[in-house]
């Protein structure tokens, strides 16, 4: 158990035979003290701190390491009852206890575990301290939270393990609280992941969304530095505050190398605007809001062509700055890798998304020559887009222009962002979709990020032919606004039977693209973040999706369209789902292929209407 800051690892010993049994219980110990940047394989140093001998003290031991940085760090341990013995080899300590069993009567050893910098210490708390304080951080959550019941026990398991893990990942950060991307890689503030989790978690709980919102706009970067790729305006990528940070060998404090952060903070304070109708908190952010804007339209679009592009400046930075950004990631349709700067087609469309719906929260400002202005900009960058984009030859939109404006055409999941996004001309999405669900790119456990066609393909690849399911709430959410509901159905099937496969009930960050009619099982990614933020978050998105729920809380009113349910969905209850100031319960049941809802409880003003099927 992790709460107050510590780790309580607790070991039971029980003795099932009828006499007593006197033995031995031993406990290994040990730290490196390793910056994570290293744990992952990432730069190599020449000079490395020190670590200190291991200290005995009168309740447990201290481990402690003096960084390049010049940073005092221990691991302060405590144990309960004080072992017999210990033996302080600076390598590993070892802790002996000699315990007499009685039958049927246990024996727990207690070792908590913490954390210090700069001998900094926190009040000391009992494990059941901690456990209560933790039940009721869990409590409050809970409380806050859209509560999700249905007939399908395991896609409760699925709904429930998700919210819990979303709790789990929020952390401390510079001016509040943010969502953490994953556990163990991602412990840290990152601009992209929590802007896409919280959003897709804005029907269970806003308070997210809020939180990203005022922690991402005071790190927002004030200054051009090309060592952190920062300019100003932009949202950060990653904040670390590690040795390896501290000591100036890697650029995150924070690190800004993502094209896509900027307009995603701008779609979120949209979305949020329309579910909670919070114009004070989103007045306190128009500072952000204008400066997001500005880098947009200054730094974002490189060549003035009207697309944002990216080409990292920092020789220590990310090559690819999209949330795809692993080196490889960005290919041609022969396999070879595409040159910067590059213009993605998601970002285009978070462009237009985050002009258009962002103009909304303008106009509650009372600037209605701004919002005007972006309406106008994200029609005209609409028209551009669906122009130079489109590649007819497959039938879907090319993943990028190169730095020689060339559409590097190999067939990805990315354009499923563009339906999500409203981007895409009406006469183009049928052909984006069934390209999408096409044998190459659907493998039965959902969308893969690169067509199984590509020379780059590779189903254990972290970018290119593996299943996210983020992606795939996204995409199925795209589709759902073109009206393709039957492949909706598909995707919620898929990451449904993942979910169900997997441990806890829980999505992992990835897996494999594997073809379901080759391999039965999923196969999982090896190094995947479990749980991870997006894919936390991602069964929401799919369950508004498929519900049709969209929130206008400015307006009090809540529209619900064209809602569909599964084979393996009935009925499903939402109670206390919030929008604005009111609240309310809605049922969903689904009879044959027709999904109806009722309205069972209502607080506060709001209209809640059905859209007529087109």
């Amino acid at each position: 158990m992790i709460a107050s800051g510590r780790l309580y690892y607790l070991v039971r010993v029980l003795n099932f035979l009828r006499e007593a049994v006197t033995t031995s219980v031993s406990l290994a110990l040990a730290g490196d003290f390793a910056d994570i940047f290293e744990v992952r394989g990432g730069p190599r140093r020449q000079a490395r701190g020190h670590a200190l001998a291991p200290k005995q003290l009168e309740r447990g031991l201290v481990l402690a390491y003096v960084g390049e940085d010049e940073t005092f760090r221990e691991a302060v341990i405590e144990l309960d009852p004080q072992p017999a013995r210990v033996e302080l080899d600076p390598r590993c300590v070892r802790a002996h206890w000699e315990v007499t069993l009685q039958p049927g009567v246990p024996v727990t050893i207690l070792m908590t575990a913490e954390p210090s910098i700069g001998g900094s210490r926190r009040p000391r708390r009992r494990i059941e301290t901690a456990a209560a304080e933790l039940a009721q951080s869990g409590a409050e959550w809970e409380s806050r939270c859209t509560r999700i019941s249905s007939d399908n026990e395991l896609f409760g398991g699925l709904t429930a393990t998700s919210s819990r893990d979303l709790r789990a990942l929020v952390m401390p950060a510079p001016g509040g609280r943010l969502l953490s991307a994953g556990i163990p890689w991602y412990v840290a503030p990152f601009g992209r992941d929590a802007l896409v989790a919280s959003s897709e978690a804005l029907m269970l709980n806003p308070d997210l969304a809020r939180d990203a919102l005022r922690v991402l706009a005071k790190l927002q970067a004030r200054e051009d530095d090309p060592w952190r790729d920062a300019e100003p305006g932009k949202i950060m990528h990653e904040l670390r505050v590690g040795e390896l940070a501290r000591t100036g060998i890697v650029p995150h404090t924070p690190y800004y190398g993502t094209v896509d952060a900027t307009p995603l903070f701008l779609m979120c304070a949209a979305d949020y605007y329309a579910w909670t109708g919070d114009l004070p908190t989103l007045r306190r952010l128009r500072p952000a809001l204008d400066g997001a804007l500005r880098w947009i339209d200054e730094f974002g679009d490189r060549d003035g062509d009207g697309f944002i592009e990216y080409e990292r400046r920092s020789p220590a930075g990310l090559r690819n700055q999209g949330w795809k950004d692993s080196h490889d990631s960005v290919v041609h349709a022969d396999g070879s890798l595409a040159e910067g700067p590059i213009a993605l087609v998601e970002a285009q469309g978070y462009v237009y998304r985050a002009k258009l719906a962002i103009a909304e929260v303008y106009a509650a400002l009372g600037d209605t020559d701004t919002e005007l202005r972006l309406r106008g900009e994200a029609q005209h960058l609409r028209e551009a887009f669906n122009e130079a984009f489109w590649n007819p030859q497959e039938g879907t939109f090319a993943l990028a222009l190169d730095g020689r404006k060339r559409q590097v055409a190999s067939v990805t999941s990315n354009p499923g962002h563009c339906l999500y996004c409203g981007i895409v001309e009406p006469d183009k999405a049928a052909a984006v979709a069934e390209r999408l669900m096409a044998d190459d790119m659907f493998c039965g456990w959902g969308v893969r990020t690169l067509s199984s066609s590509c020379p780059a393909y590779n189903p254990m690849s972290y970018h290119n032919g593996s299943v996210w399911p983020h992606d795939n709430a996204i995409i199925a959410a795209g589709l759902k606004r073109y009206g393709h509901d039957g492949a909706v159905r598909r995707i919620a099937d898929a990451l449904f039977d993942v979910a169900t496969n997997a441990r806890d009930f829980r999505l992992p960050e990835l897996y494999c693209g594997f073809a379901r009619s080759e391999r039965p099982a999923v196969v999982a990614y090896p190094v995947a973040c479990i749980p991870q933020a997006w894919a936390a978050a991602a069964p929401f998105l799919l369950l508004q999706t498929m519900l049709g729920i969209s929130p206008d809380a400015p307006g009090r009113a809540l529209r619900i369209e064209r809602p569909l349910l599964p084979d393996w969905l009935e009925r499903v209850r939402l109670e206390a789902l919030r929008v604005g100031d009111a609240s309310v319960t809605l049922d969903f049941k689904r009879d044959g292929r027709v999904t109806g809802f009722a309205l069972h409880e209502q607080h506060g003003e709001l209209n809640v209407t059905m859209a007529a099927a087109p």
